[in-house]
């Protein structure tokens, strides 16, 4: 069974309980014989299972294809989740994003592992997305064959993306309520961002639940580079996830990192899949 990361997501997955693993096996008869005529050996297909479990991802910031802004930068992400007993399970990240001058965007997937462990991460996935050639490489690091998928890139240098949450004020069907506030400027990594932070009060019985929930979101976005610098998220159901840029570098990153990594056959995906967009 391969496993693969989402193209703008980061994925911890282990075999869930659910998942069915196959394994061919002889059925044999009385005696150790197998079943059947002499000599022969019918196959029957076994299957491990278990019920229930969960496949949890992570998504990470969205890294806009902004020309005339380019930089280089480690994303260190943490995500808290509480359990019922009041501890914790932590889980940690970092990996390396840069930007050209073109809008070209390299990004690197890496394997969430606990925090303080003894686990070391691993690079799963290479990224390469050019706005105006409007391709997006998606090159797996870990797979025997040494595979860079091709699709279709959207964004072009133009697009607008939005970053704001729905407008303060009752949500639709009595859902529950909007916040949005404004909290003034600061400097991360050394760059002026402006600070946002924007609460949905749901309602009980919105999706199951007995009591209000707040989920939160509070980004300090830079206009210079177009992305946010610091980003977190709080939703009691799945927990706390940070995200910080660290070790910024605001000048053309190093042209190599756009080249396909050597010894990589491109396999074209662009009329099987949906565009992409970071």
């Amino acid at each position: 069974m391969r496993v693969r990361l989402a193209f703008i997501m980061f994925t911890a997955v282990a075999l869930a309980p659910g998942s069915l693993l196959g394994q061919t096996a002889a059925v044999q008869g009385p005696g150790g014989q197998a079943a059947g005529s002499p000599g022969a050996q019918q196959k029957q297909q076994q299957f491990y299972v278990q019920d229930g479990g969960t496949r949890e991802t992570l998504e990470s910031i969205v890294i806009a294809p902004k020309a005339g802004a380019p930089f280089t930068l480690t994303l260190q992400t943490e995500w808290v989740r509480t359990l019922y007993d009041g501890g914790t399970v932590t889980m940690v990240n970092q990996r390396k994003i840069a930007r050209d001058t073109t809008g070209r965007i390299y990004q690197e997937r890496w394997f969430l592992v606990p925090k303080n462990g003894k686990i070391e991460s691993k690079m799963t996935t290479i990224q390469i997305s050019d706005p105006n050639a409007h391709t997006h490489y998606n090159c797996f690091m870990l797979e025997e064959k040494h595979v860079c998928e091709l699709m279709t890139f959207a964004p072009s240098t133009s697009a607008v993306y939005k970053m704001e949450g729905p407008p303060p004020g009752p949500l639709p069907n009595d859902a529950g309520t909007a916040i949005h506030e404004d909290l003034g400027k600061q400097l991360v990594s050394g760059v002026e961002t402006t600070g946002t932070r924007d609460a949905t009060i749901y309602n009980p019985g919105v999706f199951g639940n007995d009591r209000k929930v707040t989920v939160e979101r509070e980004f300090w976005y830079s206009p210079q580079l177009g992305i946010n610098l610091l980003s977190k998220r709080s939703d009691p159901r799945f927990g706390t996830q940070t995200f910080t840029v660290t070790n910024l570098i605001i000048s053309e990153p190093d042209v190599k990192l756009f080249d396909l990594p050597e010894g990589f056959t491109v396999v074209d995906r662009r009329q099987e899949a949906p565009a992409e967009v970071n």
